[in-house]
C-alpha cells in the first residue's frame, strides 16, 4: 500500500504538503492539490485512520449506547445522532444495552479502550432501578465525556438532553381539566424509569392543585398483559372520563380498549399519550399526543458532545438542554 512518504517523494514535495493537500488546506495552491489528489487516486491511496487517530489522540468517533433498538423513539434519536455527527465530521459506533446494567458496563469498557472520543447514551432500565452510576463516573474520569439523553442519572456530572416531562404532563392534565373532566387517570408501563416518574409527578401536581378529585394511577409491569390490565382497570373504575398515558402503547391500548368496552372517545372519555405521529395512527380515533421530537434530541446530544470534545481544554461546566415537547390535538380529545 502506498504511503504519504512515497507520494511526497514522487511529487518532490514534503509529506506535510501532501497531507494538507489531501485535506483541502487553504495553505496549499490549487495546482498542487490537484496533482496530489490525482496521484493519490492513481495509487488508490487511503489514509491510515488508525495511525492518524493514534498520532492525534482522537478517533473522531462517538460511542452511542441505547437501551432498546426496537423502541421507535430511541431509534429516531439514534437517527438524529448519526445525521448530526456525520455533518460535523464524526462517525458513530452503536451498542445496545438491552436494558441490562452489565451489558451497559461492558459496552462502556469495550469502547473506552481507544475506540471512541466520548459517549452519548440513554441509561438502561436495570441501571435506573439499581441506581448504579460508578461506571459512568469512571468513564468520565478517564477523560471520555458523556452526554446522556432522555433517561439520565441526575447524580452524574455530565451534559444532558431531556424533554420537559414534568411540565408536559402537568399541562396536558390541565388541558383535560379545562374539558371539565372529573375523573382523570394516569396509566404507565415505564414507572421504573426517571421519565415515567417525572410524568407521573406532573399529572399528580395538576390533579392535587385542582382539588376536585384524587390522583388515580395504574402502573403496569413488563411481565403484565397490558391490554388485560387496562381493561380490568376501566371495568373497575367506570367513572374514569380521561386518561393520560406516560407512553405510546398505554395510550393506544387505552383508546382501543375503551372503545371495545362501549365508551365513546372523546365524548365519554378523552385520551392523551406520549407518542409520535406514526404511533398515533394505531388507534381509532387517532391519539392526541405529546411529541418529544426524537431527532432533535439526537442532534442536540451530538452537538453537545462534539462541542465539548473540541473545547476540552476550556473545562466548561456541564449543561442540561431541555427540548420542548409539542401538544398535538387529534380525535381522542375534545376540540
Amino acid at each position: 500500500m502506498v504511503t504519504l512518504k512515497q507520494l511526497a517523494k514522487e511529487l518532490n514535495v514534503s509529506i506535510s504538503t501532501v497531507s494538507k493537500a489531501l485535506n483541502n488546506s487553504e495553505e496549499i495552491g490549487e495546482d498542487t492539490v490537484k496533482r496530489v489528489k490525482e496521484l493519490a487516486e492513481l495509487y488508490n491511496y487511503t489514509p491510515n485512520k488508525v495511525a492518524l487517530s493514534l498520532k492525534q489522540n482522537k478517533t473522531r468517533t462517538i460511542g452511542v449506547i441505547i437501551p432498546n433498538i426496537l423502541n421507535h423513539f430511541l431509534a429516531k434519536v439514534l437517527f438524529g445522532i448519526e445525521k448530526e455527527a456525520t455533518n460535523l465530521g464524526y462517525n458513530i459506533i452503536t451498542c445496545i444495552s438491552n436494558e441490562s446494567l452489565e451489558k451497559e458496563k461492558e459496552s462502556l469498557m469495550l469502547l473506552a479502550n481507544g475506540s471512541v472520543d466520548g459517549f452519548i447514551l440513554s441509561v438502561a432500565e436495570e441501571t435506573q432501578i439499581k441506581n448504579e452510576i460508578d461506571h459512568f463516573k469512571k468513564t468520565i474520569s478517564r477523560g471520555l465525556p458523556i452526554v446522556m439523553f432522555d433517561r439520565v442519572a441526575h447524580d452524574v456530572l455530565c451534559d444532558k438532553v431531556i424533554v420537559d416531562d414534568f411540565d408536559a404532563t402537568y399541562n396536558a392534565t390541565k388541558d383535560l381539566l379545562l374539558e371539565n373532566r372529573k375523573n382523570i387517570a394516569f396509566v404507565s408501563n415505564i414507572n421504573d424509569l426517571s421519565v415515567g416518574k417525572l410524568r407521573e409527578r406532573g399529572y399528580a401536581k395538576a390533579i392535587l392543585e385542582d382539588n376536585s378529585q384524587a390522583p388515580l394511577i395504574l402502573n403496569i409491569k413488563k411481565k403484565d398483559d397490558h391490554q388485560k390490565k387496562i381493561k380490568s382497570f376501566l371495568k373497575k373504575n367506570k367513572m374514569v372520563d380521561a386518561i393520560i398515558a406516560a407512553d405510546s402503547s398505554s395510550g393506544i391500548i387505552a383508546i382501543n380498549t375503551a372503545v371495545n368496552l362501549g365508551f365513546k372517545v372523546p365524548k365519554d372519555m378523552s385520551v392523551i399519550g406520549f407518542a409520535s405521529k406514526a404511533d398515533s395512527n394505531h388507534s381509532t380515533p387517532r391519539l392526541t399526543t405529546i411529541r418529544q421530537h426524537a431527532k432533535v434530541i439526537g442532534a442536540n446530544a451530538a452537538q453537545m458532545l462534539i462541542d465539548r470534545l473540541q473545547k476540552m481544554h476550556l473545562n466548561e461546566d456541564v449543561k442540561t438542554k431541555i427540548v420542548r415537547t409539542s401538544f398535538i390535538k387529534s380525535k381522542s380529545t375534545l376540540k
